[in-house]
């Protein structure tokens, strides 16, 4: 390590711990809600959300695996402002002080923004609804019925969104104090995010902050600049061609998906990732391509037709569908249920505890700032009666304008699911406070089962998918809610102030999510599952209403005894990492993260692994500035290569391609005279 490397080691060191010694700011020197939303506050969270946006809707449409960008959103919005106040300044204009309460603000109204996107369903729910997945789940298989489809288009996609998004917002509002005051719940994400932004505004922090930015900026630029140049080379749509389709493990490895493709997105998601996920979908995808589907190919003709197509759910391709619904499943339950245990279990503990005399014998061995905070959270109150007539407004527009949407989710499911949505939405955000595990795509699932199966043969799928997306939304964004007051509750940010905020980036969202859809939709082969943009989450979401209608009948020969077999392991393989000691439940893999690869391929595991090989190194070599720079890194590799797929999208749209096809063959296939 260069003298430079330890002088910003020691100087970081310093920083952290004078840090410690910081006092939060005096509760008179907060600026009032109204003056915590700007202009510019609110013209960075468009921007940012509108990057964000892109980069989850290409992880979206190509593996569907996205890490949570909070820390990272945080950091950007940290930097557009910081970059406009000294471009301000050089033009000698006098600018507002930018606060830890702004910083805040733009972070949850841009989070808010992108997280329409992530959750709104343009890989899964809604995109299974299309005419293309319809085929690929097979035409004439049982529970698929004719017609059953509806193809995007901008309009309804906009008008579902605005329809179900707000609900979830005003779910919770009523309970905030009780889930951030009174059970004191970690929420670990919100309070991550807090604890990055309030280092950003101390005085010694702000020099830490200045190391990230240069190191943010620095690997932007370079992840852009590499982008711009694969292009060049990437060929016709259709065509394997470019750095994303190099052998670099040989063409009998490239072939089974085994190869490092070059994408910054992934090696950044990989750096932000823990190991155990990252070695968990190497761990599927050496198992599904490496190991299961070539032996099961040389089954065709005994266990599948010798001459179905290969995209057929009864070829192949149903395997890999359903082996990783039974591993989704086997996961997904055994966590709901785990959640739900903790969740009821420490409710109890609350209420036994007799929650008043707890809480006024906490309030004596409280520190000055953590009164100083509760009494701005509980000053700054939202009237209840404002979250109800809401939650009941948006309701009732709700059951009137979705069954007119979707006919066949009748308007009795809606009432139903709007009725329990409060309560799961609690236990979800109860859960999530806990574990920081959002469960609320299980929920989905659930809803989703539930309503195909009531819906019928005819309707069942529609009903299923919408439903789905119905209770996700609310489940989902409420919990998120969650997240951001936490946020707000540490950096000493109005609850009303968040709350508006987060109302701002859904409304944005809603109208930025699907415009970004359709420039993916428009520009690049969506959904086709020998492309880029596989979107292999529509194709599973509508497999899984298909099997809510039909059963078990829709499965093909030995699927059901293997789906048995992986959806045990997946349930298994949680209990084990529960129960072991530390040293050996660490190594237990995640059964979610194997699910990934046994469909989409194993490249992007191989990216992510190496994006984790490079935190591994980093921390031997130097772990404190690893620490600090890290987010700053990763978030720079993400956005940059995020950011060039708005110019690629424009010039696919104008139809320049690339003027290169770089691609590889076996020596000797070719005689060059």
């Amino acid at each position: 390590m260069g003298s430079r490397e330890k002088q910003d080691t020691m100087e970081i060191e310093r920083v952290d711990s004078e840090e410690r010694g910081d006092n939060l700011e005096d509760v008179k020197g907060i600026p009032p809600w109204k003056e915590q939303i700007t202009i510019r506050g609110i013209v960075a969270s468009i921007l940012i959300g509108i990057i964000y946006s892109i980069i989850v809707m290409k992880l979206n449409l190509t593996t569907g695996l996205v890490p949570n960008l909070n820390v990272s959103a945080a950091l950007l919005a940290f930097v557009f402002i910081t970059t406009w106040t000294k471009l301000l300044r050089m033009a000698n204009f006098t600018t507002t002080p930018f606060t830890r309460q702004e910083n805040t603000i733009i972070q949850t109204c841009a989070v808010a923004c992108y997280s329409i996107s992530v959750g709104g369903g343009f890989g899964s729910y809604l995109l299974g609804l299309n005419k293309r997945t319809y085929e690929l789940a097979g035409e004439d298989a049982e529970g698929n019925s004719p017609g059953s489809y509806k193809e995007p288009r901008l309009d309804w996609m906009v008008g579902f969104l605005f329809v179900v998004s707000f609900v979830g917002l005003l779910a919770l509002v009523p309970l905030r104090k009780i889930m951030v005051i009174d059970y004191k719940l970690p929420y670990p994400s919100g309070t991550a995010t807090a604890v990055l932004i309030n280092g950003f505004h101390t005085t010694k922090g702000n020099k830490m902050a200045k190391k990230q930015v240069q190191g943010f900026m620095q690997f932007f630029s370079l992840s852009f600049v590499w982008s711009f140049f694969q292009w060049f080379y990437s060929g016709d749509v259709g065509q394997q061609c470019g750095f994303i389709n190099f052998p670099t493990l040989g063409l009998k490895a490239w072939k089974q998906t085994f190869y490092f493709d070059f994408s910054m997105t992934y090696v950044g998601a990989g750096m932000i990732c823990s190991h155990l996920v990252n070695l968990s979908l190497l761990l599927g995808a050496v198992l599904s391509w490496g190991v299961m589907w070539p032996l099961i190919s040389e089954k065709k003709g005994d266990w599948f037709p010798q001459d179905i197509k290969e995209s057929s759910i009864k070829s192949l391709n149903g395997y890999k569908v359903f082996i990783s619904i039974a591993l989704i499943l086997g996961d997904g339950l055994y966590n709901f249920l785990k959640t739900l245990f903790f969740t009821i279990r420490s409710m109890r503990r609350a209420f036994n505890n007799k929650n008043l005399i707890a809480a006024a014998a906490d309030d004596k061995n409280e520190s000055l700032d953590d009164i100083h905070r509760n009494k701005l959270f509980v000053k700054e109150s939202i009237p209840i009666w404002v979250a109800c007539v809401g939650y009941l407004f948006f309701s009732i527009i709700s059951i009137i304008v979705i069954p007119i949407m979707f006919p066949p989710l009748k308007w009795y499911y809606v009432v139903v699911a709007y009725i329990l949505a409060p309560s799961l939405s609690f236990c979800n955000a109860y859960g999530a406070g806990l574990t920081d595990m959002n469960m609320a795509y299980n929920y989905g699932k659930v809803a989703l089962f539930v309503l195909a199966a009531l819906a019928g043969k005819d309707n069942g799928v529609v009903a299923g998918l919408i439903g789905c997306g119905l209770i996700k939304s609310i489940v989902s964004i409420s919990s998120d809610l969650m997240h951001d007051f936490k946020t707000g509750h540490l950096t000493l940010t109005s609850p009303r102030s968040m709350l508006i905020s987060q109302g701002i980036g859904t409304a944005i969202g809603c109208i930025v999510a699907p415009l970004t859809f359709f420039l993916f939709y428009k520009a690049f082969d969506v959904g086709n599952p020998d492309g880029e943009y596989k979107a292999p989450y529509a194709l599973i979401y509508r497999n899984m209403a298909i099997l809510g209608v039909e059963g078990f009948s829709a499965l093909p020969h030995h699927c059901l005894q293997l789906c048995c077999g992986f959806f045990a392991f997946a349930a298994l393989a949680n209990l084990l990492r529960d129960t072991l000691p530390r040293k050996l439940g660490k190594w237990i893999p995640l059964p979610m993260a194997m699910a990934v690869p046994f469909l989409v391929g194993a490249y992007f595991a191989i990216d992510m692994c190496i994006g984790s090989l490079v935190v591994f190194v980093w921390h031997k070599m130097d772990r404190t500035r690893a620490g600090l720079m890290i987010p700053a890194v990763a978030s720079g590799l993400i956005c940059g290569d995020g950011f060039w797929i708005l110019p690629s999208s424009i010039l696919a749209l104008l139809k320049i391609k690339p003027p290169i096809c770089m691609s590889f063959m076996r020596s000797g296939l070719i005689n060059i005279s």
